[in-house]
């Protein structure tokens, strides 16, 4: 398998372009770009592939970005996009629309602080002020992550039982910019791993209305429905991790990504690159004798309740660190466990680290 030596930017738009080119025995591969930082390398990259049956269309607004990727899934293409921070902001209102409608768009979101004040580096805040649309939510920890996570991400959001768009989140310049060494399958490995793009309820030779008005209990039926394919998405999703296993010859990991979690007392619980640190933490605090585990929550929608109650069963102690704040309240990761892991002598505590960039390194959890 041939390895490249490139950005998580370039490696999400040489997923995506494998992905548009598997679906080209079928109604073929869409996309509507417009340019943010640090998202844009993504979009230049994809914009230079040349993919049978292909339409890249650039236009005016992140807004007008996802409408086109919305009438592509609609019609059956394989559709991609990608932004960041004010742009997914700008764009929030059609990715209601793609969630509504239940359509399998991948949208790769390089994560950047919103503004005012500007700042164009990390943290969570853009992709979790969507997390109750109705997408699948990833978070990645590096460039192979965010290759495998966009092939991935297709197959989860085509699939029948789930039939919904993902988000592919990344954390801005710490992975979008980073080069590092990704092992790239051959077309024909991803052909295989990706079938045809089929949306059972898309527009064919005889017209019909999308997202017209509803009653109420039309629309209360229409959340249940969407609510329960978001629950079979953890089946669905270790179902297709062992045939990305299979074809690709290595894993993808899990929902959540345990470490050292066996005996731990104190658990650190993040998302993103902070969970690779996280884990140097741990063997760090261990040889100082120390019980204590990781754990990375690669999937923060749908919720992974069940593993981390699993994975908790042995802590006293949890240090929940959230690159977020919703002002207000605190950290949004932080109230989703405390939802989950709240019980008699566990002490979950939370800790706002890297939030617009700021340092989130070994030495930051120096107090642990």
């Amino acid at each position: 398998m041939p390895v490249e030596l490139i950005s998580a930017n370039h490696g999400a738009g040489l997923a995506a372009t494998l992905a548009g080119r598997a679906n080209r025995t079928g109604r073929g591969f869409c996309c509507g770009v417009y340019p943010i930082t640090p998202a844009t390398d993504c979009m230049e990259y994809l914009c230079a592939q040349e993919i049978e049956k292909s339409k890249v269309v650039r236009v005016e607004s992140e807004h007008s970005a996802m409408g086109v990727c919305i009438g592509a899934s609609a019609t059956g293409a394989r559709s991609f996009t990608t932004t960041s921070s004010n742009g997914l902001a700008y764009m929030a209102e059609n990715c209601v629309t793609a969630a509504s409608l239940r359509l399998p768009i991948v949208l790769v979101v390089a994560n950047r602080t919103m503004g005012p004040p500007w700042n164009i580096w990390a943290d969570h805040g853009d992709s979790l002020m969507l997390r109750d649309l109705g997408w699948i939510q990833i978070y990645c920890a590096d460039n192979q992550e965010v290759f495998d996570t966009v092939l991935f991400g297709f197959r989860l959001a085509e699939n029948a039982e789930v039939m919904m768009p993902l988000m592919v989140c990344m954390d801005g310049f710490t992975l979008s910019h980073t080069i590092a060494q990704i092992n790239v399958p051959e077309q024909d490995m991803v052909d295989r791993f990706l079938p045809i793009t089929t949306v059972p309820h898309q527009l064919g030779s005889t017209p019909h209305a999308l997202g017209q008005i509803e009653v109420a209990h039309q629309v209360a039926s229409h959340r249940r429905q969407h609510h329960e394919a978001m629950e079979k998405v953890f089946h669905v999703y270790t179902d297709i991790q062992d045939e990305f296993q299979q074809i690709m010859d290595r894993s993808l990991p899990d929902p959540v990504v345990s470490y050292r979690i066996e005996d731990a007392e104190s658990v650190i619980i993040s998302m993103g690159t902070i969970g690779a640190t996280a884990e140097q933490v741990v063997d760090d605090l261990r040889e100082k004798g120390q019980r204590v585990g990781s754990l990375r929550l690669r999937m923060f929608r749908p919720f992974p309740m069940k593993s981390i109650r699993e994975n908790l069963k042995t802590a006293r102690r949890v240090a929940v660190i959230d690159r977020d704040i919703s002002l207000g309240f605190g950290g949004v990761l932080w109230g989703e466990i405390k939802a989950v892991g709240s019980r008699n002598g566990l002490i979950i505590q939370n800790y706002m680290m890297g939030i617009g960039g700021g340092m989130s390194g070994r030495s930051i959890f120096a107090g642990f």
